[in-house]
């Protein structure tokens, strides 16, 4: 599927049918899933329906035994052996960003007096 051609709203909707379609083939009712996770029918509801919090989708996840998922969903970013060394084991804490240019500096040359 072409995540990209989708909007967040659509996105969100697709992941709820996944969730759903999941549950179903473990043949789990919504209320079962709600009592199991803790959570309330409306929240398993709203996940399903492209609504639902992070927190809900991980406990969802881990009931119905799919944790693992993740990964694939957002794989572990790999460290090349340069970086590596560079850092010299620490991880990342931060992004630097871009830094401001001085106005004079900018596409278009002068500042606009």
């Amino acid at each position: 599927m072409d995540f990209y051609s989708l909007t967040d709203k659509g996105i969100a909707e697709e992941l709820g049918h996944r969730i759903r379609s999941l549950r179903l083939r473990r043949n789990v009712t919504q209320q079962a899933l709600a009592e199991a996770t803790a959570l309330s029918l409306n929240a398993i509801k709203s996940l399903e329906s492209g609504r639902g919090k992070l927190s809900t989708l991980v406990a969802v996840l881990r009931e119905l035994g799919a944790l693992e998922q993740l990964d694939g969903f957002i794989p572990e970013p790999p460290v090349s052996p340069i970086q590596l060394a560079k850092m010299q084991g620490r991880r990342r804490a931060r992004a630097s960003g871009e830094r401001p240019r001085p106005r004079s500096q900018r596409r278009g040359g002068s500042p606009a007096w």
